[in-house]
């Protein structure tokens, strides 16, 4: 009983505040997804990644661990899935990325700082600038069939990434007026990227459910074997392999769908998928926590 508690303490807010997005769009309230997204991705969630790498007191040794086996385990769930998306006779350009790219940011993080604190945020920023990288390099490309890799040094978070990683390294610490400032901006991520996640959700509009569940139930399963097979072959710590699974195991995130909808990709498959495999981290998510707790 009291870990179901728990487990429910930590999932509740997750979903909740996903719970208000979605009804104040069905109230009919206006709600500007794009300006929030961009107030989130360009100064936010970048303040949030730099203050979690530079504070984080993670021994160097874990977090390379965790950033090589999130490299791994991106890897190895990208060749697992394009092997089913072939098998299945699926295009791979609509379903390869929403398969392998989790909602690591929206959902992962919020979820890694609720369950494990600082530390379990400290490890997930690094899953998930891994994941961001993967999303707007690869996942991009494989969309587009064009653009450029080097593009993603344009993304906040990926230089918010590489500037934190440098001052983790270095033992660096910007000034304490500065670092209070940051914090109080990286606050506003979490609390963001849940409500627009539930306003996108609203928004979507799926369709082909029955395939989409299929997907999404393929998709968990496949990143969750992926991940604690990594986990365990690079011996990573309680917490960051809790964190690895957790965040691998993330629903699609809503922007694949984006992208999609960009590239001309089908837009309304991938809505589905996210949607779908949405709902169905409500079951999954408290269960896998209650399993690397």
């Amino acid at each position: 009983m009291d870990l179901f508690l728990k487990v429910v303490e930590i999932t509740a807010p997750v979903f909740l505040l996903a719970a208000i997005g979605f009804v104040w769009v069905k109230l009919g309230f206006e709600y500007r997804v794009q300006f929030v997204t961009r107030l989130s991705m360009t100064l936010a969630v970048p303040a949030l990644i730099f203050v979690a790498l530079m504070e984080t007191e993670i021994p160097t040794d874990a977090l390379s661990r965790i950033s090589l086996a999130a490299i791994a385990g991106y890897v190895i769930a990208t060749i697992a899935a394009w092997a089913i998306v072939r098998l299945a006779n699926l295009e791979i350009r609509t379903y390869l990325a929403p398969i392998v790219m989790g909602n690591t940011g929206n959902i992962g993080l919020p979820l890694a700082f609720f369950a494990y604190g600082d530390e379990g945020l400290g490890y997930a920023v690094v899953v998930f600038a891994v994941s961001a990288i993967y999303a707007f390099t690869f996942g991009v490309w494989i969309v587009s069939k064009a653009s450029s890799p080097l593009a993603m040094f344009k993304e906040p978070m990926v230089a918010a990434t590489l500037l934190g990683a440098l001052f983790l390294w270095q033992g660096w610490q910007t000034p304490v007026f500065v670092t209070n400032t940051i914090s109080l901006v990286g606050q506003m991520a979490i609390p963001l990227m849940l409500v627009t996640l539930g306003v996108a959700v609203a928004r979507l509009t799926p369709n082909n459910l029955g395939r989409s569940f299929l997907i999404a139930l393929t998709k968990t399963s496949l990143c969750v074997v992926i991940a604690w097979t990594i986990g365990v072959w690079f011996e990573l710590p309680d917490v960051a392999f809790g964190i690895l699974v957790l965040q691998l195991a993330a629903p699609a995130a809503v922007t694949s769908y984006l992208i999609a909808e960009k590239y001309g990709a089908d837009a309304q498959a991938v809505a589905g998928l996210v949607v779908v495999s949405t709902l169905l981290s409500i079951l999954t998510l408290p269960v896998l926590l209650s399993i690397v707790l």
